[in-house]
């Protein structure tokens, strides 16, 4: 909020801190061979560099952070669009419901955005057009990233068919072969340590270290992000995909509901609707109704009788 072209520099921080432990504990220093062939990491990893980029870059494009999360809980369209198109997939009625309530969602959102963006009372008559031609390119760019990211899971799914699940590896390789690439954000990585640098002083609780208090968030957003991930990645190995889908939607939604209560981001009665599309869209793509049932069931089943 206070820096909001500082994507670089968290997602550099966030992909080394993931890649040294992974060097560490994952590829044994560098001992243990890859099961993947690595070339097919470097085709994952050029879409996941990508996506990773260009989805910072639209924070930087007149874009509120409401908007860009709604946006990219969009990507079930994403993925069935381009299942059908690449993988030839056919999916059931209630399936395109869905997905038609998400599209509307997310359209209901973009286009009130769209409209506080344009009227803008803040704005000049000159800066106004500009400011809005940055904010539909910010557009483009969530759209592109969506896509990207869609086909990078769809050739994910397919590597791990041919040569199985390894999780723990994918999540090392996709954090440790993209670092060359931000030699290319390397300017704009050091002006954002520098303004780092020139933030207010804070005093870290229990520890009593004094640093600048834009590093203590940076540090505490690898942390996070760290933990996230670790978790998403356990979770497609142990739990279905439908649980999956499920925890990582309910955990978009919280912070989106966090963003605009905390920050006071400017939130309409349509974001609202719009937002609810999305969501109940998205649980019923996941099917999460037809699970719940059986699962209440056998709740009920278990209970021990009253006496």
């Amino acid at each position: 909020r206070q820096f909001p072209g500082c994507g670089n520099i968290v997602t550099f921080s966030q992909f080394l801190f993931i890649a040294v432990e992974g060097f560490i504990f994952e590829a044994n220093f560098g001992r243990k061979r890859p099961a993947i062939p690595i070339r097919n990491y470097f085709i994952m990893v050029a879409m996941f560099f990508t996506v990773s980029v260009v989805n910072n870059y639209a924070l930087n494009l007149n874009i509120a952070m409401p908007l860009h999360m709604i946006f990219r809980s969009g990507s079930l369209i994403a993925s069935m669009a381009l299942g059908i198109i690449i993988l030839k997939k056919r999916y059931s009625v209630s399936k395109y419901t869905s997905i038609a309530l998400v599209s509307l969602g997310i359209f209901t959102c973009t286009f009130m955005s769209a409209k506080q963006v344009a009227s803008d009372s803040s704005l000049s008559e000159e800066d106004g057009p500009q400011v809005f031609l940055w904010w539909l390119l910010g557009i483009a760019a969530l759209t592109f990233a969506l896509l990207m990211s869609a086909r990078m899971g769809i050739f994910q799914e397919m590597l791990y068919k041919e040569f199985g699940k390894h999780s723990k590896e994918a999540l090392f390789y996709n954090h440790a072969l993209p670092l060359p690439g931000f030699l290319l954000l390397a300017p704009n990585i050091y002006h954002h340590a520098v303004l780092f640098n020139q933030s207010e002083l804070f005093q870290v609780p229990v520890v009593g270290l004094t640093l600048p208090i834009m590093w203590f968030y940076l540090f505490m957003n690898v942390i996070t992000q760290y933990v996230c991930i670790r978790g998403v990645f356990i979770l497609t190995t142990e739990c279905t995909s439908l649980t999956v889908t499920l925890v990582v939607t309910l955990r978009k939604f919280v912070s989106l509901i966090f963003s605009i209560l905390y920050f006071q981001n400017p939130f309409t009665a349509w974001h609202w609707l719009g937002t609810a599309f999305v969501f109940v869209g998205t649980l019923m793509y996941t099917e999460v109704w037809n699970s719940l049932g059986p699962f209440l069931a056998r709740c009920r089943r278990r209970r021990p009788k009253e006496e």
